[in-house]
């Protein structure tokens, strides 16, 4: 009998966590579904990746809804009993209080880190309530325990990641499927760089003065939750550089 590879489902696999998540799952024999909307990208990943494991990629944005079922139910059957979804695709849009908030960062926020994490859920959880197993990873953020100053509607964007995340938990639990949450704290990758819309000398600020985090980081945090016994699961952890003690305490080097 052939034991088959796991196979894991990525989104926002072409750049930071994701992509550090892709690398590690593969070097570690796991068959990777690898989602995003930059497809030169994703045949680089996938030209290099394919080396350990198999690959298969899906070019959409999970903002579209119909995109987002149509990419996961074309899927070739070989990669489509999907056992690990880490819904990663996430993105932080301005830094203004509330009354000078553009209306258009609010709902690219609320489009991408809620609902496209909701519409790529809804197409794999009936397969996996189907064979009564699969881990589910929501990656959401200190952002989502706590409010900073000018954080609202993100912050609002990763509270709602935390509280899907607990009533997933609560509505899969029959199915035998596990749900958690990964919440990093400061972690050096592009999402300054969109925040402040390419503004490359304020994003390099956010990490001036100490040692953030690294994808990698987070990755070998995903590795370590989705290989533990089946009967556990580490259902909310935060992780923080050790200079970050809050959103707005944080130990810089003068």
């Amino acid at each position: 009998m052939t034991i088959k590879n796991p196979i894991a489902f990525i989104t926002g696999a072409t750049s930071g966590i994701g992509k550090s998540t892709a690398i590690l799952f593969a070097a570690n024999g796991i068959d990777l579904v690898l989602c995003g909307r930059r497809q030169d990208r994703l045949d680089i990943l996938k030209s290099e990746l394919s080396k350990q494991t198999k690959v298969h990629t899906l070019t959409f944005d999970v903002r579209n809804k119909s995109d987002v079922f149509d990419a996961i139910n074309s899927l070739p059957e070989a990669f489509s009993d999907i056992d690990i979804l880490v819904n990663n695709a996430g993105n932080a849009h301005g830094l203004d209080t509330i009354d000078e908030g553009s209306t258009d960062d609010w709902d690219a926020m609320l489009d991408i880190n809620v609902k496209g994490l909701l519409y790529v859920s809804k197409a794999i959880i009936p397969k996996m309530i189907a064979k009564k197993s699969g881990h589910i990873i929501n990656i959401g953020s200190t952002a989502g325990k706590e409010v900073y100053p000018k954080g609202n509607v993100y912050c609002a964007s990763k509270h709602a990641v935390d509280a899907i995340n607990q009533g997933m938990r609560i509505d899969l639990n029959p199915y035998g499927i596990r749900v958690g949450a990964v919440n990093p704290g400061l972690v050096e990758t592009e999402f300054s760089d969109v925040r402040f819309k390419g503004d490359t000398s304020r994003a390099e600020n956010v990490y001036q003065g100490f040692q953030p985090l690294k994808p990698e980081d987070i990755a070998d945090i995903i590795h370590f939750v989705v290989t533990r016994p089946y009967h556990v699961n580490i259902a909310d952890l935060i992780v923080m550089p050790t200079a970050q003690a809050s959103a707005t305490i944080l130990k810089r080097n003068s």
